[in-house]
């Protein structure tokens, strides 16, 4: 199953995009998971240990028949699930690297989500854990009577966590300045980062965790869809949902169409990004988010409306890439500190996110570009071969082996700064043989899920109360299945939601013999 998001509108606007299914979908019932997806709203350079030029890994001791014995038990849990294709792991002590289970350990295989850790150590060492990305107002010149005579300018910094609300702040924050026209031009500038439509080309046109990305982003990229049946009559609209702004869009647009399928449509119009969508799939209220193609405009049209609700009126934005000469700053929001933000990406799995701090953290001018030197890096840093075309995971041609992975978590377990990779991981508790998670245990796994269709992947630590610490990666893939789904049933293929909760289950059923076995 693809990268899907769920929730509510305060929960996505905090960051929640997740990978998983939004449930299952029919052409007249729609909207479980296709429609009814709504979610609602520093490290010092060289701070990691120089990784060794060559693998770590140990030779099987001669004689170690209880190892043996415990590689067989993984292979019957792993046969068991039942998942086809290729499954590969390792297992390490986490201090000294000594590998106590693998197979597959050299095996190429989709990382999906779990290339987020290694986009959180390089982000990291590159920026310091206490950056902050930084949203400017400026203008080429002072403001008087209320009146500016030159240019407002809104500057992204690329900061993947702005929404309506900020914007909403800093329009108030305008008005007590003084601020109520603006003479010159409204130019909102992007440059700060590449600016492109989407993060991966095989995906369907609606789902919310593939936008377009700028140096301005708002609300992760995405545009609240909601459709209501007052009296039997259809409404639908298209707003920038904040917790407590909801500014109406114009640069996306949605009609209902009298068709069983597809569910949605989309095509760029000039500058408007028009939707449709199956009217026989709206037979309740309901709303989901939908992906924006033309993040930099969508921000700036939105900050002009919430402007104008300050009673600030401004001309329609123009899109730059760079400052011009003699702007000052007005006013600026700043965002979290890293370590925060990446806590957040780690635990809900932001596409946007990772993409925004890696482009950020390479200064690279496109995403191939900048992938391929945080794949330089992982494989000078932290001895971890691998195939990177983004930061998120979210491109199926990425490819890292098990082994490689363990080598990363164990080299970024620890750093100078003391920003420590298990302190941004979400613990995902021990399970049981069911994958219920056994809240009572003392044992924790601070560690990284991925989920693509038909592939899985889960990386991170086994920290008992007491005894070893381990690390670990699993990663599962039926590529070839995975590659003969047609786009158009890749945001919930048939057998997706199943084939997942099996890898999970034989996931936890392997922690859960580790750490009983190792973890003493």
């Amino acid at each position: 199953m693809s990268q899907t998001e769920t929730g509510t509108p305060q929960a996505a606007m905090a960051g929640r995009e997740r990978a998983g299914t939004a449930g299952r979908m029919t052409r007249r019932g729609l909207l479980g998971a296709m429609l009814a997806s709504a979610a609602v709203p520093s490290l010092a350079p060289r701070a990691f240990a120089e990784a060794p030029a060559t693998s770590p890994w140990p030779e099987p001791r001669p004689g170690s028949q209880p190892g043996v014995q415990s590689g067989r038990e993984a292979r019957r849990i792993i046969e068991a699930a039942k998942l086809g294709g290729i499954t590969g792991y390792v297992l390490a002590d986490a201090r000294s690297g000594e590998v106590l289970e693998a197979e597959g350990a050299e095996t190429l295989l989709p990382p999906a989500s779990v290339e987020k850790t290694i986009t959180s150590l390089y982000a990291l060492e590159k920026l310091g854990a206490d950056h902050r990305f930084v949203t400017r107002v400026m203008a080429t010149a002072p403001i008087r009577d209320g009146r500016l005579d030159g240019d407002l300018l809104l500057a992204g910094g690329g900061d993947p966590t702005l929404d309506t609300d900020m914007l909403g702040d800093m329009a108030a924050a305008l008005r007590a300045a003084g601020l109520r026209q603006v003479t010159g031009r409204f130019i909102a500038v992007s440059g700060a980062l590449p600016s492109f439509e989407r993060i991966a080309d095989d995906q369907p046109d609606q789902v919310g965790y593939n936008p377009g990305l700028s140096g301005l982003i708002l609300n992760f990229g995405r545009v609240y869809f909601e459709w209501k049946r007052p009296g039997g009559t259809l409404t639908l609209t298209m707003d920038a949902r904040g917790e407590r702004f909801a500014p109406p869009v114009q640069i996306a647009r949605i009609a209902a169409v009298d068709r069983a399928s597809p569910l949605f449509t989309f095509a760029r119009d000039g500058d408007t990004e028009r939707w449709t969508v199956a009217r026989p799939a709206l037979t309740k209220d309901g709303s989901r988010w939908l992906p924006v193609r033309q993040a930099a405009p969508y921000v700036a049209e939105t900050f002009q409306v919430l402007c104008a609700a300050q009673g600030i009126g401004l001309p329609k934005a123009e899109i730059a890439a760079s400052l011009p000469a003699g702007a000052a700053e007005i006013l600026r929001h700043e965002s979290r500190p890293l370590t925060e933000i990446l806590r957040d990406m780690l635990r809900y799995s932001t596409n946007v996110t990772a993409e925004a701090v890696g482009l950020t953290a390479s200064g690279a001018g496109t995403l191939t570009g900048s992938a391929r030197a945080m794949q330089e890096w992982a494989e000078a840093r932290l001895g971890l071969s691998a195939h990177f075309v983004d930061h998120s995971g979210l491109g199926a041609a990425a490819r890292v082996t098990p082994g490689g992975m363990v080598r990363a978590l164990i080299a970024g377990r620890a750093t100078r700064s003391g920003a420590a990779l298990p302190a941004i991981l979400r613990d995902m508790g021990m399970r049981d043989a069911e994958g219920k998670q056994l809240k009572s245990s003392p044992t924790r796994v601070p560690a990284k899920t991925g989920t693509l269709n038909f592939a899985s992947g889960l990386a991170g630590f086994i920290q008992p109360p007491k005894g070893r610490e381990l690390a670990f990666a699993i990663f599962s893939a039926d590529v070839p299945r995975r590659e003969a789904l047609p786009l158009s049933e890749r945001e919930e293929p048939k057998g997706g939601p199943q084939w997942v909760r099996r890898a999970r289950t034989m996931q936890g059923q392997l922690i859960s013999r580790w750490a009983t076995t190792y973890g003493v």
